[in-house]
């Protein structure tokens, strides 16, 4: 895990041409998307198609993530940040407690912050020497630490895999749809930047959306 300091960033949607400034406080984010190993160590499950202990693990949903999130605190004896239930209709629902000092996913906010490391530009460095897309993957994933990390020690933030995030995308037009972030290792050069958001149902599993994990640190 990095300590990222507390920040500003501007967020847009495309569709209302909106933006909108959003303060971050102090947080940790994870050095790594989480890796194929962590994830099996940690759940019991390979759920990935193309197998390898340091690929970043896919075909996770946000579900999956969020409890993947719970199951990691509580290895580590921490207060696990979800509260998950599930109503008479089988319909899940999950509450963050942003007190806990358990694992969890960043926000889209933290996610940007993290990822620009202090720049304004649309990367952090040159996209062939910090990301895999679909330019120079050779249309696979690869291990995570691969090409270089930004400026604050933090790999794959660009490429490789999409990140879930904990926020929706936008729910007057899609519903419970969740935040993704960052481009895969499929994906063109146009969707390898900070600012570029994606959605999906929290229940959808692919072969380029992976995840990591952030904590809250003490005010």
């Amino acid at each position: 895990m990095v300590a990222v300091p507390p920040g500003r960033v501007t967020l847009s949607d495309r569709r209302t041409q909106r933006s909108w400034p959003v303060e971050v406080a102090p947080y940790e984010m994870a050095v790594f998307p989480v890796t194929q190993d962590r994830y099996a160590r940690v759940t019991g499950r390979w759920p990935s198609t193309a197998r390898g202990g340091r690929l970043p693990v896919e075909g996770v949903s946000w579900w999956d993530a969020v409890r993947f999130c719970n199951a990691l605190s509580e290895r580590a004896g921490l207060t696990p940040a979800y509260r998950l239930h599930t109503d008479a209709e089988g319909t899940e629902s999950a509450d963050w407690d942003v007190m806990a000092d358990g694992y969890r996913l960043p926000t889209e906010a933290e996610w940007e912050h993290a990822c620009r490391a202090g720049t304004t530009g649309p990367r952090y460095g040159e996209l062939d020497e910090i990301a895999w897309y679909r330019g120079n993957s050779g249309e696979r994933m690869h291990e995570v630490g691969g090409r270089l990390p930004n400026a604050w020690g933090l790999y794959d933030m660009l490429g490789n895999v999409w990140d879930w995030c904990w926020d929706v995308y936008d729910a007057e037009v899609y519903g419970t749809y969740r935040v993704l972030r960052g481009g895969g290792w499929f994906d063109e050069h146009w969707s390898c930047r900070a600012s570029m958001r994606r959605r999906s149902h929290p229940t959808y599993r692919i072969d380029d959306v992976g995840f990591r994990v952030a904590r809250s640190r003490p005010a």
